[in-house]
């Protein structure tokens, strides 16, 4: 996987687009006994007990205990929201906007678990009790955005100017974070339009979530089993984790190509049966697309119908302008400038690189034209042919603990954070494959927070990688520390034997690390401000990718997983000259998701045929018969599962933009990458301060200006043009 390709936690953990939960996870209850006998008697509402500040307790955790627990959490939720709205004291800070970032602690907990469900440990059972629950959380979000009397209290704060004046910016930032949660949300409509909205939001919960579990159930449906005449070209590491796959599914003896990218990719790259390529490749490609019970293009025009009208009761024209109005490209238009600048680029670099692929089929005498499912293979071997670069050669260097290892080093150099691990047994875990370790500060010693990682693939594990946490930063009553959690989908390996991942599956470990370290640096005071914007937070974890090739993880860690040997220097130099290599086909299978995300949500959708509306739209930006989009859309998970992503996909281009500049400025400094005085300011105003501060002040603050493309495109061996659109630096 390339940057632009990780999902993230915050698209697909919960089936609803809960962002009033995230201001409602707050960390310390009322004193009520009434609140404090019910917590009690449910295990997934009680309050975390054991070290760290306590921690979940999910090695006992009971999904026949879900559904009551979600039920009594909103309820307490409920309960507490009305006390507020009916304080007889006139709205301020601390009674209104302060107290509710006091509410709904009991449910965030039973949150927590209800995500390591969703995402970790899916099963019929929960997809079952999810169903039955989405749409009694989608009233209870509701009742909260539409409580009337919570709403004035909360406006009335944020029209008091004299008294906002008075706030420090992160208080006045979170008075209006707040406002517009409830503005943009229903909050102001009346009478039949707010019935409608909350209806709406109903059913749309409904609706992400069954395109979820639809899109599972293929990834779980679809296993290619094989035998052993059918393993040309696939190593061995790859082979051992194919049978292992077999074997966990009860197919002993054969060797199993999930339905998973993990698995996908590699096949499609080594295998020399093209015909098992073409099936792979179909397969994958058509999850939620089968005409079946789990087929998605229904959903998603109800979707988007439903998102349209929407919005239009706000006032809005289409949901991309509503949606991106409190972003940092704050309108379409702009988000499809960058969009379409490099977009040329990538169509000019795909001509290129299939004549090259193209070329070395003819001289094998292969008699192809190369498809979609010859393009990984192929463009192998054209790596090899012009750089004398071979992934596998590569991957024998890159074992996962190592890479692990290295992450610690690099937040031990950057953030002066050290990583021990945490004795088994100390935390409850969920899984036997997850472990955890205990974050520290060098240099004061104190406490920062947990980290774990559910590093492997299994059934019911969602795919792709992501990162999330199960408690946020905050000092307003008194500190709290992190738990932070980073989960992939790595095959593992025979026992005994060292995990071995790719170049792209190492970059990508290091972006999600960058994740965890964004949550683990917070010094926000209130929970809110722990959030993010969803065209700024990918910034963060892509620039961290950029730490896989300095010098000191390349001599330290990248060593030979049998002889020990570091990674010799003419094969870093192969790999840093084929930095740019293959950019035509990874930056247009990505652009081709964002730019059909932004068209979805900017037509009438009325009617909408999302099959032939996707084959139309890409004839016209003139996608290459080679590539397919990233995510297609019956199976693209960040924008119909959710709203976290929803016209939001540009926002890894977006923050491509800021992490290339950035990454010129430590090219630029005196110490390099490991530069001491630019590494504070990294953490000061990118990481530590995450959403209290405006991203454009915040990048400014470590730049000095904003964020140009010319980085971008430099990086990724493009013309840089002669305009500079979009500064992503810009708040415009």
């Amino acid at each position: 996987m390339l940057p632009m390709s990780r999902p993230s936690l915050h698209s697909l953990t919960l089936a609803l687009s809960l962002a009033w939960l995230g201001a409602c996870a707050a960390t310390h209850d009322a004193s009520d006994p009434a609140t404090d006998m019910l917590t009690e008697s449910n295990a997934l509402l009680a309050e975390w007990s054991g070290p760290y500040g306590g921690v979940p307790a999910f090695d006992t955790m009971d999904l026949a205990a879900l559904e009551s627990a979600l039920r009594a959490g909103m309820a307490l939720n409920l309960a507490e929201v009305e006390a507020i709205a009916n304080n007889p004291k006139p709205p301020s800070f601390e009674n209104t906007i302060v107290e509710l970032e006091r509410t709904g602690k009991p449910l965030s907990r039973a949150f927590t678990y209800y995500g390591i469900w969703s995402a970790n440990l899916s099963s019929p059972e929960f997809r079952a009790i999810q169903g039955e629950l989405v749409p009694e959380l989608s009233d209870f979000q509701s009742e909260i955005t539409q409580n009337a009397a919570l709403f004035a209290r909360v406006r009335a704060v944020y029209e008091d100017s004299e008294a906002r004046s008075k706030l420090r910016p992160d208080q006045d930032r979170l008075v209006w974070l707040t406002y517009n949660s409830f503005a943009r949300n229903g909050a102001t409509l009346e009478g039949a339009a707010k019935q409608r909205y909350a209806a709406i939001d109903k059913r749309l919960a409904e609706l992400y979530t069954n395109f979820g579990n639809n899109v599972l159930a293929d990834e779980e449906g679809y296993v290619l089993y094989l035998d052993a005449s059918q393993l040309g070209g696939l190593s061995d590491s790859f082979v051992q984790a194919a049978a292992s796959a077999a074997s966990e599914r009860e197919h002993e003896g054969e060797y199993a190509i999930t339905n998973t990218r993990s698995s996908m990719s590699p096949f499609l790259t080594f295998s020399t049966e093209r015909d098992l390529r073409m099936k792979v490749w179909r397969t994958y490609y058509s999850r939620g697309d089968n005409r079946d019970e789990h087929d998605n293009n229904a959903i998603i025009a109800e979707i988007l119908e439903l998102r349209d009208e929407r919005v239009a009761l706000l006032g809005y024209g289409n949901f991309a302008a509503w949606r991106l109005e409190d972003r940092m490209a704050e309108t379409p238009e702009n988000a499809m400038e960058l969009m379409l600048a490099v977009w040329p680029a990538a169509l000019a670099r795909v001509e290129e690189e299939v004549a090259d692929m193209q070329a070395i089929a003819d001289a094998e005498g292969a008699g192809i034209t190369i498809e979609p499912w010859d393009y990984r293979f192929y463009a192998e071997k054209v790596r090899r042919a012009k750089y004398a670069l071979d992934s596998e050669e590569v991957k024998a260097y890159l074992q996962l603990d190592k890479l692990r290892e290295a992450m610690f080093f690099v937040a031990g150099e950057l953030f002066s954070f050290d990583f021990a691990p945490v004795p088994e047994g100390t935390v409850p875990v969920y899984h036997e494959d997850v472990k955890v370790w205990e974050v520290t500060d060098r240099r004061s010693g104190k406490h920062v927070g947990l980290w774990y990682l559910d590093p492997f693939s299994r059934p019911g594990k969602r795919s792709g990688a992501w990162a999330s946490q199960y408690r946020t930063h905050e000092t307003y009553d008194g500190q709290v520390t992190v738990l932070a959690s980073n989960n992939s989908n790595f095959v593992g390996g025979a026992p005994g034997e060292p995990v071995l991942v790719s170049w792209d599956d190492a970059t990508t470990f290091f972006h999600e690390f960058g994740h965890a370290l964004h949550f683990l640096s917070s010094n926000v005071e209130y929970p809110t401000l722990n959030g993010g914007v969803r065209d700024y937070t990918e910034f963060q974890s892509q620039l961290l990718e950029r730490w896989l090739l300095t010098d000191p993880v390349i001599n330290g860690y990248l060593v030979h997983y049998q002889s020990g040997e570091p990674i010799p220097a003419t094969l870093v130099a192969k790999i840093k000259a084929a930095a740019t290599f293959n950019q035509g086909f990874s930056t247009t299978e990505y652009l081709a998701s964002a730019l059909m995300d932004m068209k979805y949500h900017t037509v009438d959708p009325e009617g909408i045929d999302p099959v032939a509306f996707e084959q139309q739209t890409l004839a016209e930006l003139g996608l290459p018969k080679e590539i397919v989009m990233r995510h297609r859309s019956p199976h693209f998970g960040h924008v119909f599962s959710g709203e976290g992503y929803a016209t939001g996909y540009y926002g890894y281009l977006w923050a491509d933009v800021l992490t290339s500049d950035a990454a010129e400025a430590f090219q630029e400094a005196p110490g390099g990458y490991y530069d001491k005085a630019l590494a504070k300011k990294l953490v000061e105003h990118l990481f530590a301060p995450r959403n209290a501060v405006h991203p454009a002040e915040a990048y400014r603050a470590f730049r000095g200006r904003d964020a140009r493309i010319d980085a971008l495109m430099r990086d990724r061996g493009f013309p840089v043009p002669s305009s500079n659109p979009a500064n992503a630096g810009s708040s415009r």
